[in-house]
């Protein structure tokens, strides 16, 4: 697809023009939900972060328009970080969300990752429950109040997927 159109994943980096409504909206669903100190998280890890060989950064694109992204990081030698989750507001309520996850799942078992580990904020249950309804494992009592856990940690084992060559 090098004609810049077309529908499917496609792996950016964080500078690519496509990636501006992800870290826009993102920014701004932090800020909206923690306050004004919470954009700061969209510049905590520079962009080398989520680049091969150790990170991926992925867009979702319909008609050559980002609808949906995410990327991980490497956290361990054995664990990637899921980060930077993103459904464009337009297009919510589709499973755009659960397509991008299984296919950072798919990636980083690919990478060699056995094991993703994520943390979401208190003030997002739309993602407690993808993760939680994508067979994520909850490292926190669920039955607690969110407001008193603070970040909401996940983790997932990976299929171990044989070298392909």
């Amino acid at each position: 697809m090098s004609d810049g159109h077309g529908s499917g994943f496609r792996r950016v980096t964080l500078d690519d023009p496509l990636v501006e409504p992800l870290l826009r909206e993102l920014t701004h669903e932090y800020v909206s939900r923690y306050g004004p100190d919470a954009h700061q998280e969209m510049t905590r890890y520079p962009g080398e972060a989520f680049a091969e060989p150790h990170g991926v950064l992925l867009l979702l694109l319909e008609d050559g328009e980002p609808v949906a992204g995410g990327a991980y990081k490497r956290y361990d030698e054995h664990t990637a970080e899921l980060k930077r989750m993103w459904t464009h507001s337009a297009h919510r309520r589709r499973g755009l969300a659960r397509r991008v996850l299984a296919e950072l799942e798919r990636t980083a078992a690919a990478a060699g990752y056995r094991r993703l580990y994520l943390t979401t904020g208190p003030r997002q249950p739309e993602a407690k429950g993808l993760y939680l309804a994508a067979g994520y494992t909850p490292l926190f009592d669920v039955t607690a109040d969110p407001m008193t856990v603070g970040p909401l940690p996940f983790e997932k084992p990976l299929p171990v997927l044989l070298p392909t060559h």
